[in-house]
């Protein structure tokens, strides 16, 4: 959960005072590691749950806010969005039945989140990337009015420069500018933490770094953004460059993402680590602190480190380190932050139950991780999973291996072995573990999701192929079964005509041709394909015109066609254009109204899809 309290750095005298503080914040972390103030002998596990609100049309809803009052709950706490809230679990010792304490507690706190969504008709959702999320709910509109979230917003814009741009190519590309943060509210996650022995924080650290890669590509479930089909963890490439903060410009220089899996392995202590942090990133974002971190320390009190934990919080590892205070002792804990929410319960359970007992059970091969494994085998391991999930090849010790076989051959004997050490129950560790077995050697979220999309894609347009997609999550997220178990042939059921706008049902790749085109190119692009509405654009790629065949025609009845004569020449220049956000109902009325046959929809002058009567057809009543 984020600091609430954050500031901008635009004031120098705040800004001087905060790094003040931070560098005490480093001295007296150095000072308690010294001293052996760091709590140990004891490991606790804890998670963050984020998850997602829709609507009756299985659309964002704009709830947030009013559930989050309803619940009254401290466990639940807002997100950039106002369709998504989080859960924060209570810390639990690693021992027993602590995994089926915690996912009792989870499914307690969603099962009174599930009854009080309701009471606002509103849904829950569990998922890396809600596939009916559209660029329209992408908007300010959407933020939560939260200081935070528009400080956020305002300095990485400042420190950007200039818009963002996300491209992200899979087996479709999205190539897109925005104007905010926002795009951030698409990824949500399970978040898990272990608390680590602080000799051991370095070590336990790089292996963490080292097992991301199988990790990820055995949980990964997020293969959709906007109805494209991108990575198999798309959240990974979307939440770096959604705040990415780096400039473009013509000198080559290497400039670190703020969304990182890092450049190399840790060393030193964990002070060391963060010293490392506030070398290579800016200060971002301040906070008003009363106290003095190293005064606290020096009376016999221990220090929270307010402007440590603000800075870290400003830096979006991968696996994050983080320092807390529990219970008045200070502890060293890895925060996993690439694991997506969902499908189920039970998933997300048996991916910290993996995570867990791989980062208990290490060998000791890998506590010197240096020499047992090059930094860039790691990093490439946790992209290629990212792009290809569980299909990825990857490379371990010196070998390639595939996800299924790296995970069921040697990462599943050392999480058994690791959840052995700490003696959780046999029962817990057998049955948590089996979910990933059987999702290793059948299908992850991933490969579910694109298969399920594919198959309704045979008999539906897309965006009613993401709403059934969609609704088969939600039907099938409570019922108990892990997502290697979902079918893929059921379809659902009947979806809302109410759920849909233009920009659900307009066509998105089209056939343009430039006002400065031959005329018999455009007549024979439109031939050849039988399209019988080919929009114009101008050399800025602004709309300008359209062709019709009913132009055409009427057109070469008082006019021959030359040779050289240009699509200028013959277009219809007045057109009449609609927006992303027109209901499909508007439209209708105003194509029957104006007696045309079809609407380019535009978007600051821009062409992004073009909707014919023929895509309205289902939706007329009349």
């Amino acid at each position: 959960m984020g600091d609430h309290s954050i500031k901008t750095t635009s004031d120098e005298e705040n800004h001087s005072r905060f790094v003040r503080h931070l560098l005490d914040d480093i001295k007296a972390l150095d000072l308690m590691l010294e001293r052996g103030l760091i709590e140990s002998g004891i490991t606790r596990i804890g998670a963050e749950q984020e998850f997602c609100l829709i609507n009756e049309n299985w659309r964002p809803a704009k709830t947030s806010e009013q559930i989050l009052k309803a619940l009254n709950d401290p466990h639940f706490t807002t997100e950039i969005a106002r369709y998504n809230l989080e859960i924060n679990l209570d810390p639990l010792e690693l021992k027993g039945d602590c995994f089926s304490v915690a996912e009792q507690k989870l499914r307690e706190l969603l099962n009174k989140a599930l009854d009080v969504a309701k009471e606002h008709d509103t849904y829950i959702l569990l998922t890396g990337i809600l596939p009916t999320i559209a660029k329209s709910e992408l908007v300010f509109d959407y933020m939560t009015p939260n200081p935070r979230y528009w400080v956020l917003n305002e300095m990485m814009k400042k420190h950007r420069g200039d818009d963002f741009q996300l491209r992200i190519r899979g087996i479709d590309e999205l190539s897109i500018m925005h104007d905010s943060v926002l795009f951030e509210a698409c990824n949500t996650s399970f978040q898990m933490h272990l608390q680590t022995e602080a000799d051991d924080f370095i070590s336990s650290y790089n292996w963490a770094q080292a097992i991301s890669g199988p990790l990820l590509g055995v949980s990964s479930n997020s293969p959709l953004l906007l109805g494209r089909e991108l990575w198999s963890e798309t959240r990974i490439a979307l939440f770096q460059q959604s705040i990415d903060t780096r400039t473009s410009s013509y000198a080559l220089k290497d400039q670190q993402a703020r969304v990182t899996f890092g450049d190399s392995w840790a060393y030193g202590t964990a002070a060391d680590f963060f010293k490392n942090e506030i070398a290579r990133y800016r200060v971002l974002f301040t906070k008003e602190i009363e106290s003095n971190s190293l005064e606290e320390l020096e009376n016999g009190k221990i220090p929270k480190l307010h402007a440590l934990n603000t800075h870290n919080g400003s830096i979006y590892r991968w696996n994050r380190p983080c320092y807390g205070v529990g219970g008045g002792k200070p502890h060293l804990r890895i925060e996993n932050r690439y694991i997506p929410s969902g499908p189920t319960i039970i998933d997300e359970m048996a991916n910290f139950a993996f995570w867990v007992g791989l980062m208990m059970g290490r060998p000791k091969a890998f506590d010197d991780m240096e020499n047992a494994m090059d930094f860039r085998e790691a990093k490439s391991n946790f992209i290629k999973a990212a792009r290809t999930g569980k299909e990825s090849v990857l490379n371990w010790q010196g070998r390639l291996m595939s996800v299924r076989e790296l995970v069921t051959r040697e990462l599943l004997p050392i999480a058994h072995t690791g959840l052995g050490k700490v003696n959780i129950d046999k029962e817990d560790k057998d049955r948590l573990l089996n979910v990933i077995e059987e999702r290793a050697s059948k299908v992850t979220g991933a490969q579910w999701s694109i298969r399920k999309y594919r198959n309704l894609r045979k008999t539906k347009q897309r965006d009613d192929a993401l709403l059934a997609l969609t609704q088969s999550m939600y039907n099938h997220q409570f019922v108990g079964d892990p997502v290697h178990d979902w079918p893929i042939e059921e379809d659902s059921s009947h979806i809302h005509d109410s759920a849909h706008l233009i920009c659900h049902v307009m066509s998105t790749q089209l056939y343009t041709v430039n006002e400065k085109d031959l005329a018999d190119l455009a007549i024979k692009i439109m031939k050849w394909h039988n399209i019988h509405h080919l929009p114009v654009e101008d050399d800025s790629g602004d709309l300008c015109g359209l062709l019709t065949f009913t132009h055409i025609d009427s057109f070469e009845k008082t006019n021959e066609i030359t040779d050289t004569m240009k699509v200028a020449e013959i277009m219809i220049k007045e057109i009449q254009t609609i927006s992303l956000e027109t209901p499909i109902k508007e439209a209708i009325s105003y194509m029957k109204k104006n007696g045309i046959g079809c609407l380019p929809v535009t978007q600051d002058d821009h062409l992004v899809g073009i909707v014919t009567k023929k895509d309205l057809i289902e939706f007329d009543n009349d």
